[in-house]
């Protein structure tokens, strides 16, 4: 009876060692996972072909500076556009004009490895290809490249998103601006202003 009974509790503590190990196994994976998901590159811009048609931003448009004390940078962007996200992501976007922009460690990037970032994207067609860019910020480098939106639910149409990509770097930081317009729709001017606009900090 003794020997069942110790057979019994050796049985246990192993099982429950187990359950332990596993349980240890599963987070160290997921912390690995968000760790390089954080280094990567941010995917692309996409349009939502629900959201209402989006015309081109007025001449007379205000603008308003975003500062981002955390990631250190402001810029400025138009009035009464919806905020998002935080700290080293930020989204601002009117319907399907969309400003992002990430921030993470890295030096500027060069042009042959934004191509391949690019060309591991799915749904991406490159428009432009990455080229040096100057600012009054700094050296940049600029790529253009356009996606297209899942299809509207009922009229089964998509939405072409042209992207104007800028590469930013500065002591160490390295920040992606995304500007995105629907194909079609004149942002040309408004986008310039903005980019032009952007300050490290």
């Amino acid at each position: 009876m003794r020997t069942t009974v110790v057979l019994t509790c050796f049985l246990l503590a192993g099982l429950a060692a187990g359950c332990g190990s596993s349980k240890h196994s599963t987070a160290t994976t997921a912390t690995t996972t968000t760790t390089s998901g954080t280094t990567q590159s941010p995917g692309a811009l996409q349009a939502e072909a629900q959201s209402a048609a989006t015309g081109d931003i007025p001449d007379n448009q205000a603008f308003v500076v975003f500062t981002d004390a955390g990631a250190g940078y402001a810029m400025k962007y138009p009035e009464g556009w919806a905020q998002s996200g935080g700290g080293k992501q930020v989204v601002i976007r009117d319907k399907n004009n969309i400003i992002r922009v990430v921030v993470r460690t890295g030096a500027l990037p060069t042009a042959a490895a934004v191509r391949r970032e690019l060309a591991a994207l799915p749904g991406v067609k490159v428009e432009s290809p990455p080229a040096p860019h100057t600012l009054p910020s700094g050296s940049a480098l600029k790529v253009v490249y356009s996606t297209e939106s899942a299809p509207n639910a009922v009229t089964g149409k998509r939405v072409r998103l042209v992207v104007d990509r800028y590469y930013l770097a500065h002591n160490g930081k390295l920040a992606i601006v995304d500007l995105g317009t629907p194909q079609g729709v004149d942002n040309v001017d408004a986008y310039r202003l903005m980019i032009e606009s952007f300050r490290w900090r």
